[in-house]
């Protein structure tokens, strides 16, 4: 095996051919041995899409600008195969931190767990299963999909149509994503019907051949939806054959350079296209990070995209040209926070943590709470922008009715964070970034267990305890725990009502429920622990026994939580973190230089039983 310094030629030659792509200089990077303190991997799924060339650009024009760090770069030339031996010979030659987009997320997460026990590995593009990696960084596809949709409705208009969906790689997770999206929104107009769908595995040349084919047999096609732009520009191609002016083109990705998605809008081929975030500049900035060891790295981050035609495109390239300018660190930053209030063990965690880290940040914060009250908060936020705080985040207590007073914090200049739950208005762009975890798939969490946990086809009744109705991690919890559980018949939620998150209302929800089903219950689903603590009480006040007679499930993983599974009584507990504010700060100072923020930063999340609470216990600090 090479040691780090004999790597250097091999490394900056590697360096030297990605540069290569981006037409920069290298030759300091590849001939400076001395200087090498960090090889980074790079396993790429495949070099035959220009988004994935472009990645590797991104890596390689972000890592020159360290120069003790040097990067080795594989071509998994689309074999899962080939990727895995990448990966096993990146580690053998020493890398101290792995990137890699995988080829197929299912076949990956094994060799991407085996590297994670050894490095830190960041995952780009595709999420493999599981959460055995350090961060996972990647566009929200679905979301893509349903920016698609509303784009199609739009310029459809009244009249309707016919649409052509040209898909890439056939099962793959974007392709599903981005169609789940894009159905979603155009299948409620009955004036739109999607007439054919195409494969053309993301090429330009199979896209445009396919394309003809599908006109000559069905003329009558008003627009076309192609999952990236080098797909489209083949439609493109193959509708200008055939002398058709008035079919609508759009793509994804958004790309600059001679056949990418903005001059291609520029010059009016596409009508339309939606940026997929390339990830490797974010990939590289906390790969840096992460070997340093800096507070507050999350555990995915969701890229922004955004919708790019003629009428904006300009004002997009100014936008993106003052993104890439580093400004210094401003000496004084003041942030408002306003708090949903104080409703449970978890949300003093919260704020405590956000205060800490602000002091520690030296950062000067203005915390308010809203005490579960919407007006409370809104009204808040208006004395910050009063102020002329630099930044305003915020724990919203429900996901609606946000979009005024977001509005008028974007008039004023003011970039705002949500914090732990998410909000729903119809324009993302109100908003910087949302910190915090993912409400959905905690709900998966704890429904997956107690499937697993009662194997075979008996009958399982179950209560749910909801949180605040509204609120975005009661519609997450919920949502996800309903998914996982409509494969499994013999799952059923006898009964579900809110108890607003406190312990107090968990009892008192939970004796109704004893009284009108009692032996009938065999589990209780609660969206945070105070709510399962006082469901146990009653429980026990009916004479049964939470833990066996009962099963009892939940989400935070409190400090009080680990205790009731050391006793027996609460059988297992999600992770919720609220110690969120070492990223919230991070973010802060990150945005305060001039770094674009992605759209969602998700934190990290366990699952805990009576086979590792104990040890947790004694590390918890909320």
């Amino acid at each position: 095996m090479f040691t780090k310094t004999r790597l250097v030629l091999f490394i900056g030659l590697c360096l030297i051919a990605a540069a290569a792509f981006a037409g920069y200089d290298m030759s300091r990077a590849a001939t400076d041995e001395d200087e090498v303190t960090y090889l980074i991997g790079v396993s790429q799924a495949n070099l035959t899409e220009p988004w994935r060339v472009a990645m590797n650009e991104e890596i390689a024009m972000a890592a020159a600008k360290h120069k003790n760090i040097r990067v080795i770069f594989t071509d998994a030339a689309q074999n899962s195969q080939k990727q895995k031996k990448d990966v096993d010979e990146l580690l053998r030659e020493g890398i101290d931190l792995l990137i890699i987009s995988p080829h197929d997320a299912a076949e990956l997460t094994p060799v991407v767990a085996k590297a994670y026990k050894k490095i830190p590995v960041i995952v780009l593009d595709r999420a493999v299963e599981g959460y055995d990696y350090s961060l996972y960084i990647g566009p929200d596809n679905k979301l893509i999909g349903r920016a698609a949709g509303n784009l199609t409705v739009d310029m459809l208009g009244s009249k309707g149509g016919n649409v052509i969906e040209i898909q890439g790689l056939s099962d793959s997770p974007p392709v599903r994503d981005r169609s789940d999206g894009f159905r979603e929104v155009v299948e409620k107009h009955a004036n739109i019907k999607i007439a054919g769908r195409i494969v053309a595995d993301w090429q330009r040349d199979k896209a445009e051949d396919k394309t003809l084919e599908l006109l000559a047999r069905n003329p009558k096609i008003d627009m076309i939806f192609a999952h990236n732009d080098p797909m489209a520009l083949g439609a493109y191609r193959a509708v200008k054959k055939l002398g058709r002016s008035d079919i609508k083109i759009i793509g994804v990705d958004g790309l600059s350079g001679e056949d990418g998605g903005l001059k291609l809008v520029r010059d009016g081929a596409l009508q339309g296209t939606f940026t997929c975030p390339i990830g490797g500049k974010e990939a590289m900035q906390y790969a840096v990070d992460i070997l340093h060891q800096e507070k507050g790295i999350p555990k995915k981050i969701i890229l922004r995209s955004t919708k790019i035609t003629a009428d904006n495109l300009a004002e997009y390239l100014q936008q993106k040209q003052a993104s890439e300018e580093i400004r210094p660190e401003k000496k004084r930053i003041v942030v408002g926070f306003s708090q949903v209030g104080a409703e449970s063990v978890w949300r003093l965690a919260n704020s405590e943590s956000i205060k800490n880290a602000a002091s520690a940040a030296k950062i000067e914060l203005r915390f308010s709470e809203g005490n579960q009250h919407q007006d409370k908060q809104i009204a808040d936020i208006r004395t910050f922008i009063k102020d002329g705080v630099d930044v305003i985040a915020f724990s919203p207590v429900v996901e609606y009715g946000w979009d005024e007073v977001l509005g008028e914090a974007k008039a004023a200049g003011i970039p705002v964070i949500i914090s732990d739950r998410t909000i729903n208005i119809d324009d993302d762009r109100l908003y910087t970034t949302f910190i915090g975890a993912d409400f959905v798939e905690e709900g998966r969490k704890a429904a997956r267990w107690l499937v697993d946990t009662l194997p075979g086809n008996n009958p399982v009744n179950i209560i749910e305890l909801c949180g605040t109705n509204g609120s975005a991690p009661a519609i997450g919890r919920k949502m996800g725990f309903e998914e996982i559980l409509t494969a499994h018949a013999n799952f059923r939620i006898m009964g579900s009502e809110t108890a607003n998150f406190t312990r107090t209302e968990g009892k008192k929800t939970m004796l109704e429920f004893l009284h009108e089903f009692g032996k009938d219950i065999h589990v209780v689903f609660a969206h945070n622990d105070d709510m399962a603590l006082g469901a146990i009480e009653a429980i026990d006040e009916y004479g049964l026994r939470p833990g066996q007679d009962i099963l009892v499930v939940s989400v935070d993983a409190t400090k009080q939580a680990f205790s009731a599974i050391m006793s027996g009584k609460l059988n297992c507990t999600v992770e919720c973190t609220p110690l969120l504010g070492p990223e919230l700060m991070k973010a802060i100072k990150d945005y305060s230089i001039g770094k674009k923020l992605p759209i969602k930063i998700i934190t990290a999340e366990g699952i805990f039983t009576k086979k590792n609470a104990a040890q947790e216990y004694q590390w918890r600090k909320y």
